[in-house]
C-alpha cells in the first residue's frame, strides 16, 4: 500500500473507527460533510512537506517564520499534526509529534515560561500561548499515563504564568504583565481552556475577566478592536474593529462558553457580514493576516453550527487547494510557510474532530 493510500485509509478509519470504512477508503471513503478526495490529497501533500521541514530536534529552525518564532511554529505545526487524529504513539504522524513535544517541553522554563532563548522575536507571550495549548492537547490525547505525568508539571507551571501575567483589565499582552491587546489575549484564552479540557485546574475568575475584556474592546458595529487601549471608534467616526481579532474572538468565547453571550452574538455577525461570500483567505479587509483570521474563523464557523459552516468551508477549502504549492505547502501571510502550512492543514482537517479545543 503507497504512503498517499495508507494515509487515507488511516484517516477515513480513525474518524469512523469501522472495518467497512476502511474497506471502501481505496476506492470510495466514507468521508465527513464537505471533504472531498482532493482534500484528503491536499491534507496528504501537507503534511508531508511539513514533516520533511521538522529538524531532527522537533523545531522548524531551517525555515524563517521556524527561527524567527520556534515556539510557535513547532506548536502550530504539533497541532496541525493533531489535527490527523496522530498522538506520539500512534498515526500517521507519531514520529513527528513525539520530536515536537519534546522539543517544546525542553522550552519550559522555570518561570513557567514556554520559549526559546530568543524570546519568539521579544513577544514570548504569543508563543507561550500556542505551546500551551499543544502541550495541553497532546496531554488530554495521550492514553499512556507515563506521558501525561512527564507533561503535567510543564503545563501546570504555564498555567499559573498565563494567570498572574493577566492585566487588571483581564487581557494579556506580548510580555508577561506590562499590558493587554487582543492577538495575544484569544491566544491565552484557547491555552487555558485546552488545559482547562486535559483536567488542569483554571481559576473561573482567569475566563471571567478574559470575556471581560473582550466585552469592553467591543465596537459599537461588534466587531473587536485591537486593544481597549486604542481609541474607540478609530478617532474619525468610523468603526476601530479589526475582522481576524474578531473572528479569534468568536472562536475564543466559544472555548469559554460564552455561546449564547450577547457579545459572541454580535462579534459572529460582525465576521459573517465582513468575511463576505467569495474567497475568504483574499478578504481580510487589507489586513494582511488572512491566515491567521482563517484559523479562528473555521474555528467560530464550526462550533456555530452547520448553517455558517456550510456558507464557510466549501470556500475556504477551494481557496486553500488553489493556493497550495507543488512542494505541498502553503505560503501563509508574510509569516512563512511553516505557519501558513499549519493553519491550512488545521482548518482542513477540523471537519475530522480530533482536536478537543475546536469541537462543537
Amino acid at each position: 500500500m503507497n504512503a498517499g493510500r495508507s494515509f487515507l485509509c488511516w484517516l477515513v478509519a480513525a474518524c469512523f473507527g469501522s472495518a467497512a470504512a476502511l474497506a471502501q477508503a481505496p476506492g470510495d471513503p466514507i468521508l465527513p460533510k464537505h471533504v472531498t478526495p482532493a482534500t484528503l490529497k491536499a491534507v496528504e501533500r501537507g503534511l508531508g512537506w511539513l514533516k520533511k521541514s521538522q529538524s531532527s530536534d522537533g523545531s522548524f529552525s531551517a525555515l524563517n517564520d521556524g527561527a524567527a518564532y520556534p515556539v510557535s511554529m513547532a506548536s502550530l505545526a504539533g497541532m496541525a499534526m493533531l489535527a490527523t487524529g496522530s498522538t506520539t504513539t500512534r498515526g500517521p504522524a507519531a514520529d513527528e509529534i513525539a520530536r515536537t513535544v519534546r522539543y517544546v517541553s525542553a522550552c519550559a522554563r522555570p518561570t513557567g515560561m514556554l520559549s526559546g532563548p530568543s524570546q519568539e522575536s521579544g513577544r514570548p507571550m504569543h508563543g507561550h500561548g500556542f505551546a500551551l495549548l499543544f502541550l495541553a492537547t497532546v496531554h488530554g490525547m495521550e492514553t499512556d499515563p507515563a506521558a501525561r505525568e512527564r507533561l503535567a508539571p510543564a503545563i501546570r507551571r504555564a498555567v499559573r504564568l498565563v494567570d498572574a501575567a493577566q492585566s487588571p483589565l483581564g487581557g494579556w499582552t506580548y510580555v508577561p504583565a506590562s499590558g493587554d491587546e487582543g492577538s495575544v489575549t484569544v491566544t491565552q484564552i484557547q491555552a487555558l481552556r485546552a488545559a482547562d479540557a486535559a483536567g488542569f485546574v483554571i481559576p473561573d475568575r482567569t475566563f471571567r475577566r478574559a470575556v471581560r475584556y473582550l466585552e469592553i474592546c467591543q465596537e459599537k458595529d461588534g466587531g473587536i478592536r485591537y486593544s481597549y487601549g486604542q481609541r474607540m471608534g478609530g478617532g474619525s467616526g468610523g468603526s476601530a474593529s479589526r475582522l481576524p481579532i474578531s473572528a479569534a474572538a468568536v472562536a475564543t468565547l466559544y472555548n469559554a462558553g460564552e455561546y449564547e453571550s450577547p457579545i459572541a452574538k454580535r462579534c459572529l455577525a460582525y465576521v459573517v457580514e465582513h468575511l463576505g461570500k467569495g474567497n475568504p483567505f483574499n478578504e481580510s479587509e487589507g489586513s494582511g493576516h488572512s491566515f491567521y483570521m482563517n484559523l479562528y474563523a473555521a474555528q467560530a464557523f464550526y462550533q456555530a453550527g452547520d448553517k455558517y459552516w456550510d456558507s464557510y468551508f466549501p470556500r475556504a477549502r477551494d481557496a486553500l487547494l488553489r493556493e497550495q504549492k507543488e512542494d505541498g505547502s502553503w505560503a501563509g501571510d508574510d509569516v512563512g510557510r511553516v505557519f501558513g502550512t499549519s493553519i491550512a492543514l488545521i482548518v482542513l482537517q477540523l471537519p475530522y474532530k480530533f482536536l478537543p479545543v475546536y469541537q462543537r
